[in-house]
């Protein structure tokens, strides 16, 4: 399952979450942003244990300026409230697996 984040929601659900979270910088306009889309959401899928949720950059700037996002799709994965690490541009999902371990 996947979140939408927003500014509001950020802190409670990635932040302060008890698992890692894998968040998916992306906008509607972006190519690969939509063909990552499907990727991040069957690894939602498979990854129960692992928090997915999604930052729309054009609706969430502030979000996006805070972790210096400058080309899209990021993924980045957090752990206890810190960046962990990050994937800019389209990845296979065995990518997103790699970020997350």
């Amino acid at each position: 399952m996947e979140i939408t984040l927003t500014e509001e929601n950020f802190e409670s659900e990635v932040l302060k979450s008890n698992k890692g979270v894998l968040v998916d910088f992306w906008a509607s306009w972006c190519g690969p942003c939509k063909m990552l889309a499907p990727v991040v959401e069957e690894f939602a899928n498979e990854h129960p244990e692992i928090k997915v949720g999604k930052v729309n950059v054009d609706e969430q700037d502030e979000l996006a300026q805070k972790y210096g996002i400058v080309s899209i799709p990021t993924v980045i994965y957090f752990e206890k409230g810190e960046v962990k690490k990050t994937s800019v541009g389209f990845v296979p999902k065995e990518a997103l697996v790699e970020l997350t371990k």
